[in-house]
């Protein structure tokens, strides 16, 4: 030990106060790497929750770095001033070359501080959407949905997305104070259709679709109206019409839950052709050409008179 340590001198001009601090540096730093992976095993022998696992190694990481730091900067720097001195020195460094990650790194806390979404929550940051996988110290992973895909369903592709993003984008979340979005499905019919009768089938769909969370819907609608100011406090499925240039437009609105919007278009899409397939009087409208005579066919107070004709 004595021949290396003389050599390190000798050679590098490392001397032996420095040699002691670099082996200390590095023992500190195994210690506490030992220990996080101790109490990990400790721990997780426990856990069974994929989400807690996921956390007890993020917490114990963290932990670890800031521990390393600490105890490393502790045995290079002894004495109030020349810590203060290698803090300052960090902290102009960190502010002049390493701009970007020290905002990610600001993200990043005001993330954990203010929770505006956790792991699993399905967000909209700036023009991407996708369920939160994962978050680091300078980035988070996404799992897109959209694009390409409809439904809001996965494209598969995984995003990373810095975590100062987080202050130069608006940011959605489907999850935070009321777990429900509203899907709307339009539903196009002739004029010549009996509407009435299709709007109670309609009605009868949507109230079908929608009864299945109706409760549970109102109790996490009244929750939030206790923290923020909800001009409407109803989640009740409802059918709106309206008319297009091809027909009598009928618009089902109801509350799902995000993950869900794919296979509930399913149901209520299957739902809406069984029905119509049993009514003769009610037919769906799409663009087409027809020639109009209203002389003949238009309503009887409302036909044009053709000069010459009584």
């Amino acid at each position: 030990m004595d021949q290396i340590t003389e050599w390190l001198q000798q050679t590098f001009g490392i001397s032996l106060a420095i040699q002691g601090k670099i082996v200390s540096s590095i023992v500190a730093v195994l210690l506490i790497a030992l220990g996080r992976s101790l109490l990990l095993r400790l721990a997780l022998r426990r856990i069974e929750d994929p989400r807690s696992t996921y956390r007890w190694r993020k917490t114990s990481s963290y932990i670890m770095w800031v521990l390393a730091f600490f105890f490393v900067g502790r045995i290079w720097f002894q004495g109030v001033e020349a810590i203060s001195t290698y803090l300052g020195l960090i902290s102009a460094g960190i502010a002049i070359a390493l701009r970007d990650p020290l905002v990610n790194l600001a993200g990043w806390m005001f993330i954990l501080w203010r929770r505006p979404f956790e792991v699993g929550d399905r967000i909209e940051l700036g023009e991407v959407r996708g369920d939160v996988i994962d978050l680091r110290l300078f980035s988070f992973s996404m799992l897109e949905i959209g694009n390409w895909v409809e439904g809001d369903q996965t494209t598969g592709r995984i995003m990373q997305i810095p975590n100062g993003r987080i202050f130069s984008f608006p940011l959605a979340n489907y999850n935070k104070g009321f777990s429900f979005i509203y899907e709307e499905v339009p539903v196009l019919i002739t004029f010549e259709s009996n509407w009435r009768e299709a709007e109670a089938l309609l009605t009868t769909i949507v109230e079908d679709e929608a009864k299945q969370l109706g409760s549970e819907a109102e109790r996490e609608l009244k929750l939030a109206s206790s923290r923020y100011m909800l001009s409407r406090r109803e989640v009740a499925p409802e059918v709106y019409i309206s008319t297009e240039e091809a027909g009598v437009l009928m618009t089902l609105r109801y509350a799902i839950r995000p993950h869900d919007r794919r296979s509930s278009l399913d149901r209520v899409w299957r739902a809406i052709l069984t029905s119509f397939e049993k009514h003769d009087d009610i037919d769906f409208a799409y663009p087409t050409r027809r020639n109009f005579n209203n002389a003949i066919e238009g309503k009887p107070g409302a036909r044009a008179t053709i000069p010459g004709q009584s």
